[in-house]
Formats: structure tokens, C-alpha cells, sequence
């Protein structure tokens, strides 16, 4: 049911593209026209808006794509103010290209279901009752319409036409995905740029996480075990006084030695559990998760699709507390119901998708927030957080870790819970 929703959501983004790549060649004209008046001097003020308008409709695709594939599509630098700099921006020129080659590349691959599944809703809703008007030159597709039996198989044929569209609804669409990353990606020298910058950052947040987690557990253990061991030494030290002179009242500081010992080492396991639950260290990723699903009172959905064997340590964990993150944010903030969570590893990228029915309106750029926390953690491996989450739900948040598995351990890697 839930694969048959996608489906028709697929196909209305599909007509929605396709509506919009008509008035596509609008946009790459005036940035033509404005390219032509530049030796007579009139294209110098119109050149930068019309420009910018480019931009915002590039901008607007390229968040699209996030949305529908869950893949960011790292966006150029922002436009040069002065015509000259416009001229020599491989940004512009590039979504200029885009602007052109869009309707009938893109175009095309959204419009290949759309095609079939209105031709066949022709064949299903409209040969049936225009057949007889058509007269003996009527064909769908390879059918001569020309009685109740071959207007049947028309239908029929129709019938399978429209499936046929709405079943590959998906697939055009990340296709068009695919396309629109390649053709709207940022140029090679600002990618580097960025990646120079992003390995900055993410070495100053491995250490500034690194020193957060330090001073948790040096707060934890100061205020809970070690608390509770300090008490425990003096009430052993007053049983032993007690021994000889009050038996009764040592053995009884003796059972409170035995209790405290027992909260101490309760401190001590859930702060293990805080910084690797043993579920994670022993059966993997996938268990973990299930585990989580568990805990939750959520009702949460958990497809694992990893192949044998294990991730990094450090990867699972990420993964594993960002997973645990988002199902909170359902819960507090999303008033969701449902939680689906999969798990899946192609092309040495872990990736991990949790989709809430709450009400949506999440945003990652929050300062402090949990969302930023997530994308905090998994920068150090060149992770990335895409979060799809309209006002009214539903929310789709997508994380991608470049890993590579190990070989295989004792791991439950198939299945659902």
C-alpha cells in the first residue's frame, strides 16, 4: 500500500516537472536576449536579474531533487553583482546550459510515464465510449478498435498502459534526479573549496565533541558512581568499627554496602550504554535499531537491508545516535504516529532514511537543535543529513555515511521488525 502511495506521488511530481520545464526556455531566453544586447550596451543592466531569476528557478529544482531523491545538490557560489564577473562565473553558464538542454533531457525522462499512464487512461476511460465515432481507422496503439471485442482489449491494454506509467513513475524521477545533480552541481573548483573548508570544520567538531563526551563522563562518573563508591568505603569502614561491639548494626551497614554497590554498577553499565550500547558493540547496526524500535512507543517499522559483516565502530555509533535522535524529534516535536526506518549499503554508502507521519515543519538549520546535532556527528565521515519535511508532514530525513563493510560478525542483517 505504502509502495503504491510513492508510486502516485511520483507520477504528480513527474506532471509537475514537466509543467515546469515548459516555461523553462522563458527563463534561458531573457538571459540569451540580454547576452546579445551586451555589445550595443543594453545587456550590462539587463543581464545580472535576469540572471538572478535563473538562480531562483535552479535553486528551486535543485531543492526538488534533495526532496525527491534524498541526495543534496550542493548549489554554486552566489552570483557576482558586476556584468563582467557574471561573464567569467562558471556557476551561471552552467545553469544557462541546464536552462536549455533541460526540456529535452530531463523532459523527456519525466514525460516517458507520463506519456503511458495518459495514453492509457485514453484507452480505459475514453475508447470505450468514442470507439464507434472513431469509425474503421481507429487504432490504440496496435489494436484496430472496431468492435465490442477489440474496444475490450483496448481497455485492457490500457489498463496496463497506465500501471506501466504509474510503476515507473519512481524510476523517471531519479533519473531526473540523477540528471539534475550532474547538470546543477556545483563547478569542481568551489566543490574543492567547500571540501577544504568542510575538513576544517569537521576536525574542529571532532574535537569539540570528543571534548563534550569527555566532560559528560567525567560528570557522570563524579556524580554518580564515584558519589556512590565514596559512600560505599565509608559505610565499610563503620561496619568494620562495628564488628566486634554491634554485629547487628554492621551486618546491617553491610546490606547497605551491597545495595549501593549495586547502584554504583547500574551508574556504571548506563554509562557504557550512553557512550556504545552493547547491543550496538555485539549484534551491529541492524539489531541496534530494532532495539530502538522496541524502546520506542512509537509505532516504528525497521527494514534493514545490510550486507554480512560490519561497519566501523565509530560509523555504527554515529548512525545508531542519529537514528535515536530523529525517532525523539518524531516523538516530542512531530506528533507523529508511525516511524518507518530503513537501512540499506550500495556503492559503499550506508544510508539510512527515517520517515515520520507527524506534522512536519522541521528545520535543520535550527540553532542547538537535535537536527544540527545529527549532522555535527556525522560530518567527521563525510556524512550527510537530508531532511524533506513540508509544513503538515510528512517528514523524510535521509542520512548517507561513505563506509565500507568489514567481514562478517554475529549480526542480524535482513529482515523487519
Amino acid at each position: 500500500m505504502r509502495r503504491g502511495r510513492g508510486a502516485w506521488t511520483a507520477l504528480g511530481r513527474c506532471q509537475r516537472q514537466s509543467l515546469s520545464d515548459l516555461a523553462l526556455p522563458l527563463y534561458g531566453g531573457l538571459v540569451v536576449g540580454a547576452l546579445l544586447l551586451l555589445p550595443v550596451g543594453l545587456g550590462f543592466p539587463l543581464l545580472p536579474p535576469a540572471a538572478a531569476g535563473l538562480r531562483r528557478r535552479a535553486d528551486r529544482q535543485r531543492g526538488r531533487a534533495a526532496g525527491w531523491s534524498g541526495r543534496e545538490v550542493g548549489p554554486p557560489e552566489p552570483l557576482p553583482r558586476s556584468t563582467r564577473a557574471l561573464l567569467a562565473d562558471e556557476g551561471f553558464w552552467r545553469e544557462l546550459r541546464w536552462a536549455w538542454l533541460e526540456p529535452v533531457t530531463g523532459g523527456l525522462v519525466v514525460a516517458v510515464p507520463l506519456c503511458l499512464f495518459w495514453y492509457g487512461v485514453f484507452g480505459a476511460l475514453v475508447q470505450p465510449f468514442v470507439w464507434r465515432e472513431l469509425g474503421d481507422d481507429n487504432w490504440y496503439a496496435f489494436v484496430p478498435v472496431r468492435s465490442s471485442v477489440t474496444m475490450a482489449a483496448a481497455l485492457l491494454l490500457g489498463l496496463v498502459f497506465g500501471a506501466a506509467g504509474v510503476a515507473l513513475a519512481p524510476r523517471a524521477l531519479a533519473g531526473h534526479a540523477r540528471w539534475i545533480r550532474w547538470a546543477l552541481r556545483a563547478p569542481y573548483t568551489t566543490e574543492l573549496a567547500r571540501r577544504i573548508d568542510h575538513l576544517t570544520g569537521t576536525r574542529a567538531d571532532a574535537l569539540d565533541v570528543q571534548a563534550v563526551e569527555l566532560r559528560r563522563i567525567e560528570r557522570d562518573l563524579h556524580d554518580g558512581a564515584q558519589a556512590r563508591l565514596v559512600a560505599l568505603g565509608m559505610t565499610l569502614e563503620a561496619a568494620t568499627r562495628l564488628l566486634d561491639d554491634d554485629p547487628a548494626r554492621a551486618r546491617a551497614l553491610l546490606v547497605e554496602v551491597r545495595e549501593a554497590s549495586e547502584r554504583a554498577l547500574q551508574d556504571l553499565r548506563e554509562l557504557v550504554h550512553g557512550i556504545l550500547p552493547p547491543v550496538l558493540a555485539d549484534r551491529g547496526l541492524g539489531d541496534a535499531v530494532r532495539s530502538l524500535a522496541l524502546d520506542s512507543f512509537l509505532d516504528v517499522h525497521v527494514d534493514v537491508a545490510l550486507p554480512p559483516g560490519r561497519f566501523p565502530a565509530a560509523v555504527e555509533s554515529a548512525a545508531y545516535f542519529a537514528v535515536a535522535e530523529l525517532l525523539a524529534n518524531a516523538a516530542k516535536h512531530a506528533d507523529a504516529r508511525e516511524v518507518r526506518v530503513g537501512l540499506g549499503h550500495v556503492d559503499g554508502v550506508l544510508r539510512v532514511s527515517v520517515a515520520d507521519d507527524g506534522r512536519g515543519g522541521a528545520d535543520p538549520s535550527a540553532g542547538g537543535g537535535g537536527l544540527l546535532g545529527v549532522r555535527r556527528r556525522l560530518r567527521p565521515f563525510d556524512g550527510t543529513l537530508a531532511l524533506h519535511s513540508p509544513p503538515g508532514g510528512p517528514t523524510l530525513a535521509t542520512l548517507e555515511i561513505p563506509c565500507a563493510s568489514s567481514s562478517p560478525k554475529t549480526s542480524s542483517s535482513s529482515g523487519t521488525a
